[in-house]
């Protein structure tokens, strides 16, 4: 392959693009509704942490079936899934419903985000790919940052059902075009090829995966601190309108996206294992700002900053995850551990900031988070410095 399927990716660009901005319409709303329905704190800690959970358990299953069978029946099936759980969440009247439907979702999830990375992955032509992941992600981080000023505006001019009918709608739009344009599965260039995986422990020893791994968990861990507790931070520190959170939890997740395509671009042609290196450290420092900031300015900076690190780092890490997944003949397998670091480190960083918020003082949450990062990016570093998929 000299150059990316058009239709292909931009059918995956789109899926993707219109179930995230779904999504990021309904989970800020989550928290708001759930406590409309008498949850307590604890219970909507279980309606995200269901999600995490189920998630995290599936994504290796789906990611190596999907190795073996097919991309197209896992994504298809995942995005009538989340249909689906539009629909229930419109009909939920009780808490434990809520989380009921949030377990299914995570399944739902798990048959999408990791297996479409690992089908663009597939069309993927080798040395592009900084760019075409790059592509690809900013449909996540756009449609992610788009979502929660949607579900807002939603909720404040129609209702929380209007809000959840949206995400239904935006993914059976995308249930169709996945089913409609991308090719059958034995048009696939995993099932024209024979692609067949190798065992879980030759994925599991190999020193790049590994780093690639635990550098995205620490990076989601920093991202679970910010979500979960900037909010709580900027309003009781500060006591900032909730539009102005709005905009700060959105910023860092926007500019990273901005920055996916032209990063990209320069990850295809330095070395990527030094960018990815370079964006941590920036994140770490973002991060360290956040605990010392004085008011609504600094946040901003620090937001804005933390969007340039993950800008900077992630297309390089993806590009990196990409080539491990062609070497290992396992792209579906290679993109399911990444996705599981992600959601582990969403987890770990919202339990983290939790214990410290209890224990100690708020911000001292976001210190750790970038001693964490700091410690993540430079073993990052150390442990890939004898390999050459970095160049």
């Amino acid at each position: 392959m000299e150059r990316i399927d058009p239709k292909i990716f931009s059918t995956l660009f789109f899926s993707i693009f219109a179930t995230l901005t779904g999504v990021g319409i309904v989970v800020p709303l989550l928290p708001v509704y759930a406590h409309n329905l008498g949850a307590s704190g604890l219970y909507i800690a279980l309606i995200f942490g269901g999600f995490s959970l189920t998630r995290s358990f599936f994504l290796p299953w789906f990611g190596r079936w999907s190795d073996r069978k097919g991309r197209k029946p896992f994504i298809v099936t995942g995005l009538f899934g989340y249909f689906l759980v539009a629909v229930a969440f419109v009909m939920a009247t009780h808490v434990q419903t809520l989380i009921t439907i949030r377990i299914i979702q995570g399944v739902a999830s798990a048959m999408i985000m990791p297996v479409v990375q690992a089908y663009v992955g597939d069309i993927t032509p080798m040395g592009k790919e900084g760019v075409s992941m790059g592509m690809f992600n900013m449909s996540a981080f756009i449609g992610l940052s788009i979502g929660p000023l949607l579900g807002g505006a939603i909720k404040d001019f129609f209702s929380l059902q209007v809000a959840f009918g949206c995400m239904g709608i935006l993914a059976l739009a995308a249930f169709f075009l996945t089913l409609l344009c991308l090719p059958p599965r034995s048009g696939e260039y995993i099932v024209i090829s024979g692609y067949r995986p190798i065992p879980w422990r030759q994925l599991l020893i190999d020193r790049m995966i590994i780093s690639l791994f635990f550098f995205r968990l620490v990076y989601a861990t920093c991202i679970g601190i910010i979500w979960g507790f900037l909010p709580v931070f900027a309003d009781m520190r500060f006591s900032l309108s909730g539009s102005a959170i709005g905009l700060l939890v959105m910023l860092g997740i926007f500019v990273s996206g901005l920055l996916h395509i032209p990063m990209g671009w320069v990850a295809d042609r330095v070395n990527k294992r030094r960018l990815v290196f370079i964006g941590g450290l920036i994140v770490a420092l973002a991060i360290l700002f956040l605990s010392r900031a004085k008011g609504f300015w600094d946040l901003f900076a620090a937001n804005l900053i933390f969007g340039f690190g993950g800008g900077i780092s992630m297309p390089a890490l993806m590009a990196l995850a990409v080539i491990s997944g062609n070497r290992k003949e396992s792209m579906g397998s290679v993109m399911s551990l990444i996705t599981i670091a992600h959601s582990m480190g969403m987890l770990f960083g919202s339990l983290c900031g939790g214990l410290i918020m209890d224990s100690f003082q708020l911000q001292n949450a976001f210190s750790v988070g970038a001693v964490i990062m700091l410690l993540g990016s430079v073993g990052f570093f150390m442990a890939t410095r004898k390999s050459s998929a970095g160049d």
